[in-house]
């Protein structure tokens, strides 16, 4: 499958409502077998990229598809399952109940206990959706999501009111679901999350992308590397070599944060005969988004001053 025909895509699209540019120009695509996390803080575009992708609304400018197609095509749709952050869901139908409901969709659904194990909820069958807990609900909401065996999921916030070990269960399923060959969009606020499940990630900004690649990557391209050390080089002298973005001293340990780790240790060494090293960690994804969005928003008032 090439890109075109891969299971979703946003081509160069444009969403308004109103004066507000939700999605501006925004390329993305999931491809088959892999799981592509959308990142962004609030109002960053996320849901409004999801609700295109599906169909939900008609983008201004640009083409949504899935599997090369028009999203809102019956064919589409039932080759597609998505988890949304919906309200309205009948309080009197049974869990049971909602599930044969979601199935009865699609041509090939997956049968009732099996839904009903993978998205850990057994025992609650004939539970009445009103009587759910928060966290019982959104796993009736992923139930319904994957019961049509459906070949690409777009999961919105999928672990959003789950406890610890929901979440943990919730995170074997999808990485399970994808080793089947399947793929996987999610959106989070959870960067762990995002590191421990996406091949892919996409950061939104203010409806435009700020930065795409692996986990790794992303934290490279925001100083992904920190260096603990002991050395007697001044806080200057470190900020002198190249590609070092930040430096932190306590007591005798200095720790750094570099886009170039291995040039910076061997720099340490010719220049300092004390230097000792400590450790090299990975950036924290945490710390590669907030630095990626934050420089990504000083840049835009930069250039909004400017015009």
């Amino acid at each position: 499958m090439d890109d075109h025909d891969a299971p979703a895509r946003l081509s160069g699209v444009t969403k308004r409502y109103g004066t507000i540019t939700a999605l501006h120009e925004v390329a993305l695509t999931l491809r088959a077998g892999e799981t592509l996390a959308l990142l962004g803080p609030n109002g960053a575009g996320k849901t409004t990229a999801i609700r295109t992708l599906l169909g939900i609304i008609t983008p201004d400018a640009g083409t949504a598809t899935l599997f090369g197609r028009d999203p809102r095509s019956p064919r589409n749709r039932a080759r597609t399952g998505a988890m949304l952050q919906v309200a309205g869901v009948p309080a009197t139908l049974t869990v049971s109940e909602h599930v044969r409901l979601f199935a009865s969709y699609y041509p090939r659904p997956l049968p009732l206990a099996e839904t009903l194990a993978i998205a850990g909820l057994r025992g609650l069958e004939h539970r009445l959706y009103g009587e759910l807990s928060g966290g019982q609900r959104q796993r009736v909401a992923f139930a319904l999501a994957i019961c049509g065996d459906p070949d690409a999921l777009i999961l919105d916030e999928p672990t959003s009111a789950l406890d610890v070990e929901s979440r943990l269960a919730l995170w074997a399923q999808i990485r399970a679901y994808v080793a089947r060959g399947r793929s996987v969009l999610l959106t989070t606020h959870d960067l762990a999350e995002a590191d421990a499940l996406a091949d892919r990630i996409v950061v939104l900004l203010a409806g435009q992308v700020v930065a795409e690649g692996s986990s790794s990557a992303i934290k490279a391209r925001a100083g992904g590397t920190i260096v603990r050390c002991s050395t007697g080089l001044s806080v200057d002298q470190l900020h002198a070599i190249p590609d070092v973005d930040a430096v932190s001293r306590d007591g005798n340990v200095v720790r750094i944060t570099t886009r170039a780790a291995d040039s910076l240790v061997r720099a340490l060494y010719v220049q300092d005969p004390s230097f000792a090293l400590i450790d090299v960690t990975a950036r924290p994804l945490e710390d590669a988004f907030l630095a990626l969005t934050q420089s990504s928003a000083n840049h835009a008032e930069l250039l909004g001053g400017a015009a």
